[in-house]
């Protein structure tokens, strides 16, 4: 059954992607287009209605109300918000007004998505960027239910991976799924693409530039591969600024370069949400553990130290960040919380160790609750538990003297720090 669909035109509203998360909590199919979407376009994809929101932007602009009358024109159900509506004139809108079934459902999402890509690759050949978090992993399974074997994963340890990550992840995917699974080793190329670089939006373009060039020369290896496959999901494609203003290049988005040596970049997961991902992990038999593992980005530790990278550094962030992992699962929190992690500050500051001074870096302690990863909440951890854990830090790890917890929610803040 082909899904049915409501599209949200944006003009700047607050509330965009709560709307979506709503409607299809409805089991109703929706998109975000920004108000300036070419109008032919957005009549093909054949919708059921309109929900419009925020601002009607520039309304003396006489294209733009050219463009919203063209739409009023096509007679379907338009509904407008500014502030979030209650649930109940949202479901009528959509139930009753445009009379959607709620058909939509993630079983039926999985196996018209795997339909479509078998249908679209054909009997060429695919690489899929790996990185052994939820998205690129429910990607991976998802393209090797459609093509299997002309599918090939290029896992690239970049170097800036958790502590252990890289053997776990080969670990996986080689002995639980039947993948072809490539491992790179490729630290010393990143760190040195890296040197100096502070900026986090460079950071991020290097990396996502780095990444493609290293699938490129794998590919070559290989022999001619036409799609590459990423997990680029939603609120990445939302935060790059498709559609609103940009709040962070992510490495598989805003981070690419201008040409890649492909057919064309595949994303089977752009259109869902983290916690639809998750579901549609569990519905292609991938295993709980890992769909429901910490979530992590694709900079990887490039985006959790701040300032310029180097290997000393990621050691030291490695090292904090596993001990706090370990204090959380130890005490029972890890399945309360939505992410957590340890971020090295460029912050350092005087303390005493051994009763010497010391003159060492500051670890920030990140914790959120989400459903959405769009907004977050910081998580109160006990203070004996982060007690614990900082004792544990500034013992345990060299060059750390001090340790903080950031209470700043999504927004103002982003749940990462760069």
């Amino acid at each position: 059954m082909e899904k049915e669909l409501i599209i949200i035109i944006d003009f700047g509203g607050k509330y965009v992607q709560l709307i979506a998360r709503q409607i299809r909590q409805f089991n109703v199919y929706c998109e975000i287009l920004p108000y300036s979407t070419d109008f032919e376009r957005i009549k093909a994809m054949a919708p059921k209605g309109f929900i419009f929101t925020g601002n009607v932007v520039d309304m003396n602009n006489p294209d733009v109300i050219e463009w919203t009358n063209r739409i009023h024109d096509l007679g379907l159900p338009i509904m407008s918000i500014d502030n979030l509506k209650a649930s109940d004139n949202l479901k009528d809108f959509l139930y009753n007004t445009c009379h959607c079934s709620g058909s939509w459902r993630m079983s039926s999402y999985v196996e018209l998505s795997i339909r479509r890509l078998k249908e679209k690759i054909g009997d060429q050949k695919v690489l899929c960027a790996l990185s052994g978090g939820v998205d690129s992993s429910v990607a991976a399974v998802m393209i090797s239910k459609a093509v299997g074997k002309q599918l090939t994963c290029i896992f690239v340890d970049h170097g800036l991976l958790r502590k252990n990550e890289a053997d776990e992840v080969e670990e996986i995917f080689s002995n639980q799924f039947d993948l072809n699974l490539i491992r790179v080793n490729a630290q010393d190329r990143f760190y040195n693409k890296l040197a100096g670089v502070t900026d986090p939006e460079s950071k991020r373009k290097i990396i996502g530039e780095e990444f493609i060039r290293v699938f490129e020369d794998e590919a070559k290896k290989i022999g001619r591969v036409d799609y590459l496959v990423q997990g680029t999901i939603y609120p990445d494609i939302i935060e790059s600024g498709v559609g609103s203003g940009l709040v962070k290049s992510h490495h598989n988005v805003g981070g690419l370069p201008d040409y890649v040596d492909f057919k064309e970049i595949i994303e089977p997961l752009r259109d869902l949400f983290k916690d639809e991902v998750r579901q549609a992990g569990l519905v292609l038999g991938i295993p709980e553990k890992l769909v429901y593992r910490q979530p992590f980005p694709g900079p990887g530790l490039g985006v959790r130290i701040i300032g310029d990278i180097t290997p000393d550094k990621v050691k030291i962030l490695q090292e904090a960040d596993y001990i706090y992992r370990e204090e959380i699962a130890k005490a029972g929190l890890d399945k309360q919380i939505s992410q957590y992690f340890a971020v090295l500050t460029n912050l350092k500051s005087v303390g005493v160790k051994n009763n010497e001074r010391t003159y060492d870096y500051t670890v920030a302690l990140r914790a959120v609750k989400t459903s959405d990863f769009m907004t977050a909440e910081y998580v109160e951890i006990p203070w004996e538990v982060l007690g614990k854990i900082s004792t544990r830090i500034v013992n345990e790890v060299d060059h750390v003297n001090r340790i903080c917890y950031d209470i700043t929610g999504k927004p103002p803040a982003t749940i990462e720090w760069e």
